[in-house]
């Protein structure tokens, strides 16, 4: 498999320019919860400040009639001590009343609330893949897929819960000062004695939150680490069976869920602490409390009607508060997941529109490259100072050893990464100025990993342009050699393809892509590795939907099988960067040179390959 990144020549990914730094950053200092929750609102929750209006309205019911139960609790007790009969009319009518209020406005809120929080989410969620879109092929397989999915679902998941505790926490907050007032109207005496325990409780809870940030981090990383794990053995099943490393996968997965076992439980063990600080001052508070009443009782100074309305405050109290103490450790776990996020979107793709980007000029697409050169960042050269002409209409093959360079200068010409020195023309603009988009429009790629989607043909086909019609789209297959398999398939057109196309043969697959490359009608065509894992039949299909493909069309050819070059008008040998030769094919065989060689090398290959295949017989 030929990878498409200028860097395929040397098996590794192309460079790319140094993301910028967002907040939260490994390496950097993580950015204050404030300032993280700031930009969040900028860039993606301001949107929702209408509802959040309505929310924070229903949150005022709900709180409201929290408070009021201590209130009806005390006015309950004292008509019973006067023996006054409104306590089997009102009382009751009093209390159902307040409990239909709240019910209903914490509905509202509940419903409304999740509604922001999502839609929160799924705007940075849309913003994350838009960068993942932007973002340079280098980027892109530098990581793999599981971690850069894990943004999208494990963090995603954070930040949702985050926020929905930030919400409901302000529910909390206002619930507690409800029942602050409330037994502040019974004895505000008590109320001030109860509530010194508050701030004692809050600075370990805050040193216990930044652990947890830590740990969340951690955490999270393990959990992209198991995805990519996951999804590169599934994936590779095929392969994995075949080699009988069954046991050695099994072993890599084992150490990745250990990995990640060990993160939740350093999760588990700081959201652990929380709990039993809280139980043990709210402990102390009450026995403190109850103390402190049972004096101001007998002293006269209070009544136990208003120590009943107390202690039920008190008792309600609880939750509300417990949720405010474990609140903090829930947003720095959602801060973690949020810097994870925004240094994603914050990553600067070194291939980018340059300021005043001009649209590709009219043209036939001709292609010139000008002394390029392409360096690795540990300075390894990959082209050196490669000068050549692709004519308009003609087809130019790039051929050499693996490592010459040719991956790296066919991918130069769409712009996937940009040469070190020199320039890349297509009909006469340096791509470097031009839109991406406009360039990228005039030009088709076809290559031996063909990329299709889990949709039906006709989808597929249309992916090289998204307007065409039915007509234009089975004109494209028959041109393709594509239109009889499709028509045999269960649903035609309609059929899906499944997961990368799976249910296709290789050469079908292929086919599907011409006919794709076909549809564009682009003025460039590039083939890297088209027919290369196609056998002899199935290439020979291809290779006359090829032949229509590049009609009036300029097109650049990688191919290691170097049969498939023989038709090209040019064909341009690289070796170690520079180009070494260039000529027709029988001109350069006549020559005796690096691509005689070339050829000589291949064809005894295949001779040695064809004398080592065993007669057909038994299997033992």
């Amino acid at each position: 498999m030929t990878p498409l990144n200028p860097d395929a020549d040397r098996g590794q990914a192309p460079p790319q320019a140094p993301a910028r730094p967002s907040p939260g950053v490994e390496g950097a200092n993580p950015a204050p919860l404030a300032a993280l929750a700031a930009r969040l609102w900028r860039e993606h929750a301001h949107v929702e400040a209408p509802r959040l209006v309505r929310v924070f309205a229903l949150m005022l019911v709900v709180s409201a009639a929290t408070g009021l139960y201590p209130i009806v609790i005390d006015w309950a007790y004292r008509l019973f001590a006067a023996q006054d009969a409104r306590v089997v009319t009102l009382v009751p009518a009093a209390a159902f009343a307040i409990v239909a209020v709240k019910s209903a406005a914490q509905y509202a809120q509940t419903v409304l609330m999740q509604r922001v929080v999502l839609s929160v989410v799924l705007s940075l969620q849309r913003a994350m893949f838009a960068a993942l879109l932007r973002a340079d092929l280098a980027r892109l397989a530098a990581e793999p897929t599981g971690r850069q999915v894990s943004r999208f679902l494990t963090d995603a998941q954070l930040i949702r819960e985050s926020l929905a505790r930030a919400v409901t926490g302000v529910v909390d907050a206002l619930t507690v000062v409800a029942l602050v007032a409330s037994i502040l109207w019974l004895d505000w005496v008590l109320s001030l004695f109860a509530l010194v325990a508050v701030p004692v409780a809050a600075w370990p809870i805050g040193v216990i939150g930044r652990r947890m940030r830590r740990a969340s981090t951690a955490q999270q990383e393990q959990a992209g680490a198991l995805t990519a794990v996951l999804a590169e053995s599934l994936g590779g099943a095929r392969m994995v069976k075949a080699y009988g490393l069954e046991a050695y996968e099994a072993g890599r997965a084992d150490r990745a869920f250990r990995a990640w076992f060990d993160s939740l439980m350093r999760v588990v063990r700081a959201r652990a602490r929380i709990e039993p600080i809280l139980e043990t001052m709210g402990g102390a508070a009450v026995a403190c409390v109850i103390a402190f009443a049972g004096w101001r009782i007998a002293s006269g100074a209070s009544t136990a009607g208003e120590f009943t309305g107390f202690v039920a405050a008190l008792l309600i109290a609880a939750r509300p508060m417990r949720a405010l103490g474990t609140l903090a450790v829930v947003l720095q776990e959602g801060a973690a997941a949020a810097a994870r996020c925004f240094a994603l979107i914050d990553e600067v793709p070194a291939v980018r529109d340059p300021p005043g980007a001009r649209p590709l000029p009219p043209g036939r697409g001709r292609i010139v490259f000008e002394n390029v050169s392409f360096r690795y960042p540990d300075g390894t050269v990959a082209l050196d100072r490669v000068s050549f002409a692709v004519e308009p209409g003609t087809t130019v093959a790039l051929v050499g050893a693996s490592g010459a360079g040719k991956t790296t200068a066919l991918n130069l010409i769409p712009r996937f990464a940009d040469p070190t020195e020199g320039r890349v023309l297509v009909d006469g603009e340096d791509v470097r100025g031009l839109a991406l988009a406009s360039l990228r429009g005039a030009i088709a790629l076809v290559s031996q990993e063909v990329t299709l989607f889990d949709d039906s043909v006709r989808a597929n086909i249309a992916f090289g342009r998204l307007e065409a019609s039915d007509a234009e789209i089975e004109a494209a297959a028959k041109a393709a050699e594509a239109h009889a398999f499709i028509a045999a398939l269960p649903e035609g057109y309609a059929t899906r393809v499944g997961d990368r196309g799976h249910t296709l043969s290789g050469g079908q697959r292929q086919r599907i892509a011409l006919a794709r490359a076909l549809l564009r009608a682009p003025r460039i065509l590039l083939l890297d590795e088209a027919t290369s894992a196609l056998d002899s039949e199935t290439e020979a299909r291809v290779q006359a939907a090829l032949a229509r493909l590049r009609e009036r069309r300029t097109t650049v050819v990688i191919a290691h099988r170097l049969s498939t070059v023989r038709s090209a008008d040019r064909i341009i040998v690289l070796d170690q960067g520079r180009v070494v030769e260039e000529g027709t094919h029988a001109a350069l065989l006549a020559a005796g040179g690096a691509y005689a060689r070339l050829v000589q090398a291949q064809a005894f290959a295949e001779d040695q390959a064809a004398e080592t295949i065993p007669a057909a017989g038994p299997v033992p």
